[in-house]
Protein backbone atom coordinates (compact mmCIF):
# COMPACT_ATOMS: atom_id res chain seq x y z
CA UNK A 1 0.00 0.00 0.00
CA UNK A 2 1.32 3.46 -0.89
CA UNK A 3 1.61 6.38 1.51
CA UNK A 4 -1.21 8.07 -0.42
CA UNK A 5 -3.64 5.26 0.42
CA UNK A 6 -2.43 5.16 4.02
CA UNK A 7 -3.05 8.89 4.30
CA UNK A 8 -6.58 8.51 2.97
CA UNK A 9 -7.35 5.67 5.40
CA UNK A 10 -6.04 7.84 8.24
CA UNK A 11 -8.15 10.82 7.17
CA UNK A 12 -11.18 8.52 6.90
CA UNK A 13 -10.62 7.43 10.52
CA UNK A 14 -11.94 10.88 11.51
CA UNK A 15 -15.38 9.63 10.47
CA UNK A 16 -15.16 7.22 13.41
CA UNK A 17 -13.45 9.59 15.86
CA UNK A 18 -16.08 11.12 18.18
CA UNK A 19 -16.10 14.70 19.33
CA UNK A 20 -16.08 14.31 23.10
CA UNK A 21 -17.50 17.58 24.43
CA UNK A 22 -21.05 16.35 23.96
CA UNK A 23 -20.71 13.97 26.91
CA UNK A 24 -20.65 17.06 29.14
CA UNK A 25 -23.33 18.94 27.24
CA UNK A 26 -25.59 15.91 27.65
CA UNK A 27 -27.06 16.15 24.17
CA UNK A 28 -25.82 15.87 20.60
CA UNK A 29 -23.28 13.67 18.84
CA UNK A 30 -20.76 14.31 16.12
CA UNK A 31 -17.56 12.87 14.71
CA UNK A 32 -14.46 14.86 13.80
CA UNK A 33 -15.01 14.48 10.04
CA UNK A 34 -18.51 15.97 10.35
CA UNK A 35 -17.06 18.87 12.30
CA UNK A 36 -14.29 19.35 9.73
CA UNK A 37 -16.85 19.55 6.92
CA UNK A 38 -18.91 22.12 8.83
CA UNK A 39 -15.80 24.15 9.63
CA UNK A 40 -14.73 24.14 5.98
CA UNK A 41 -18.16 25.25 4.75
CA UNK A 42 -18.18 28.10 7.28
CA UNK A 43 -14.60 29.04 6.34
CA UNK A 44 -15.72 29.43 2.73
CA UNK A 45 -18.49 31.81 3.82
CA UNK A 46 -16.12 33.79 6.06
CA UNK A 47 -13.55 33.97 3.26
CA UNK A 48 -16.13 35.42 0.88
CA UNK A 49 -17.30 37.86 3.57
CA UNK A 50 -13.73 38.97 4.24
CA UNK A 51 -12.68 39.43 0.64
CA UNK A 52 -9.01 39.86 1.60
CA UNK A 53 -8.16 36.26 2.54
CA UNK A 54 -6.32 33.60 0.54
CA UNK A 55 -9.37 31.38 0.11
CA UNK A 56 -7.48 28.23 -0.89
CA UNK A 57 -5.23 28.45 2.17
CA UNK A 58 -8.20 29.22 4.42
CA UNK A 59 -10.07 26.15 3.17
CA UNK A 60 -7.00 23.93 3.65
CA UNK A 61 -6.61 25.23 7.23
CA UNK A 62 -10.25 24.44 7.97
CA UNK A 63 -10.24 21.05 6.26
CA UNK A 64 -7.11 19.70 7.97
CA UNK A 65 -7.16 21.53 11.32
CA UNK A 66 -8.11 18.36 13.23
CA UNK A 67 -6.27 15.74 11.15
CA UNK A 68 -3.98 14.95 14.10
CA UNK A 69 -7.02 13.75 16.05
CA UNK A 70 -6.99 10.53 14.03
CA UNK A 71 -3.95 9.73 16.23
CA UNK A 72 -4.61 11.76 19.41
CA UNK A 73 -8.38 11.58 19.65
CA UNK A 74 -10.47 14.65 20.38
CA UNK A 75 -9.70 16.35 23.68
CA UNK A 76 -12.49 18.54 24.99
CA UNK A 77 -12.05 21.51 27.32
CA UNK A 78 -12.22 19.33 30.45
CA UNK A 79 -9.69 16.82 29.06
CA UNK A 80 -7.28 19.62 28.18
CA UNK A 81 -7.05 20.62 31.84
CA UNK A 82 -5.29 17.32 32.57
CA UNK A 83 -4.01 15.89 29.27
CA UNK A 84 -1.74 17.42 26.65
CA UNK A 85 -1.67 15.97 23.14
CA UNK A 86 1.37 16.52 20.92
CA UNK A 87 -0.64 17.57 17.89
CA UNK A 88 2.37 18.76 15.92
CA UNK A 89 4.13 15.39 16.30
CA UNK A 90 0.96 13.50 15.39
CA UNK A 91 0.44 15.69 12.31
CA UNK A 92 4.05 15.23 11.22
CA UNK A 93 3.69 11.46 11.52
CA UNK A 94 0.46 11.55 9.52
CA UNK A 95 2.08 13.48 6.67
CA UNK A 96 5.57 11.93 6.65
CA UNK A 97 6.81 10.79 3.21
CA UNK A 98 3.80 12.25 1.39
CA UNK A 99 4.57 14.17 -1.83
CA UNK A 100 2.55 17.07 -0.40
CA UNK A 101 3.56 16.50 3.23
CA UNK A 102 5.58 19.71 3.50
CA UNK A 103 2.61 21.74 2.24
CA UNK A 104 0.30 20.19 4.84
CA UNK A 105 2.85 20.66 7.64
CA UNK A 106 3.08 24.33 6.69
CA UNK A 107 -0.71 24.55 6.94
CA UNK A 108 -0.65 22.86 10.35
CA UNK A 109 2.11 25.16 11.64
CA UNK A 110 0.05 28.16 10.57
CA UNK A 111 -3.01 26.72 12.34
CA UNK A 112 -1.12 26.07 15.57
CA UNK A 113 0.54 29.51 15.54
CA UNK A 114 -2.83 31.15 14.79
CA UNK A 115 -1.39 34.51 13.74
CA UNK A 116 -2.26 34.88 10.05
CA UNK A 117 -5.48 36.37 8.74
CA UNK A 118 -6.45 32.97 7.33
CA UNK A 119 -5.70 31.19 10.62
CA UNK A 120 -7.90 33.67 12.50
CA UNK A 121 -10.77 33.13 10.08
CA UNK A 122 -10.29 29.34 10.25
CA UNK A 123 -10.31 29.50 14.06
CA UNK A 124 -13.59 31.42 13.92
CA UNK A 125 -15.00 28.85 11.50
CA UNK A 126 -14.03 26.15 14.00
CA UNK A 127 -15.92 27.97 16.78
CA UNK A 128 -18.87 28.85 14.57
CA UNK A 129 -19.41 25.21 13.68
CA UNK A 130 -19.90 24.52 17.38
CA UNK A 131 -22.01 27.67 17.78
CA UNK A 132 -24.27 26.51 14.94
CA UNK A 133 -24.81 23.16 16.68
CA UNK A 134 -25.39 24.81 20.07
CA UNK A 135 -27.94 27.15 18.47
CA UNK A 136 -29.69 24.12 16.98
CA UNK A 137 -29.83 22.38 20.35
CA UNK A 138 -31.04 25.56 22.06
CA UNK A 139 -33.74 25.99 19.43
CA UNK A 140 -34.91 22.45 20.15
CA UNK A 141 -35.19 23.10 23.86
CA UNK A 142 -31.82 22.14 25.34
CA UNK A 143 -31.27 25.06 27.73
CA UNK A 144 -27.71 24.15 28.75
CA UNK A 145 -26.61 24.95 25.20
CA UNK A 146 -27.35 28.61 25.94
CA UNK A 147 -24.72 28.74 28.68
CA UNK A 148 -22.14 27.13 26.40
CA UNK A 149 -22.99 29.67 23.67
CA UNK A 150 -21.97 32.50 25.97
CA UNK A 151 -18.42 31.14 26.19
CA UNK A 152 -18.13 30.04 22.56
CA UNK A 153 -19.06 33.47 21.20
CA UNK A 154 -16.32 35.11 23.30
CA UNK A 155 -13.69 33.03 21.47
CA UNK A 156 -14.41 34.65 18.09
CA UNK A 157 -11.46 36.67 16.78
CA UNK A 158 -12.62 38.42 13.62
CA UNK A 159 -15.25 40.98 12.74
CA UNK A 160 -16.55 38.61 10.04
CA UNK A 161 -16.87 35.82 12.60
CA UNK A 162 -18.80 38.04 15.00
CA UNK A 163 -21.12 39.25 12.22
CA UNK A 164 -21.86 35.71 11.08
CA UNK A 165 -22.45 34.67 14.69
CA UNK A 166 -25.02 37.45 15.13
CA UNK A 167 -26.77 36.25 11.99
CA UNK A 168 -26.81 32.65 13.23
CA UNK A 169 -28.27 33.75 16.56
CA UNK A 170 -30.97 35.89 14.90
CA UNK A 171 -32.80 32.94 13.40
CA UNK A 172 -33.85 29.43 14.25
CA UNK A 173 -32.44 26.07 13.22
CA UNK A 174 -35.52 25.22 11.16
CA UNK A 175 -35.87 28.51 9.26
CA UNK A 176 -34.04 27.15 6.21
CA UNK A 177 -36.69 24.51 5.49
CA UNK A 178 -39.82 25.28 7.53
CA UNK A 179 -41.96 27.55 5.40
CA UNK A 180 -44.69 28.68 7.77
CA UNK A 181 -47.55 28.38 5.32
CA UNK A 182 -51.00 26.81 5.70
CA UNK A 183 -50.85 25.87 2.03
CA UNK A 184 -47.89 23.59 2.78
CA UNK A 185 -48.74 22.23 6.24
CA UNK A 186 -52.55 22.38 6.60
CA UNK A 187 -53.58 21.74 3.00
CA UNK A 188 -50.55 19.91 1.53
CA UNK A 189 -50.69 19.30 -2.18
CA UNK A 190 -53.48 21.84 -2.74
CA UNK A 191 -52.64 25.15 -4.42
CA UNK A 192 -53.73 28.22 -2.44
CA UNK A 193 -56.93 29.92 -3.64
CA UNK A 194 -56.39 33.60 -4.29
CA UNK A 195 -54.18 35.89 -2.27
CA UNK A 196 -50.77 34.92 -1.01
CA UNK A 197 -49.74 31.46 0.08
CA UNK A 198 -50.62 30.88 3.73
CA UNK A 199 -53.55 33.26 3.83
Amino acid sequence: MSRLSEFLFEAAALKRTPRTGYQFLGRGRENVAEHSFGTTAIAFVLGRMAGDADLERLLLLALFHDLAEARTGDLNYVNKRYVTANEREAFEAATRDLPFGEELRSINDEWLEGESREASLAADADQLDMILELRRLLGHGWKQAGEWLGYATKRLRTEEGRRLCEDIMSGGPDDWWFERSDALWVRPGRPPRGGREGE
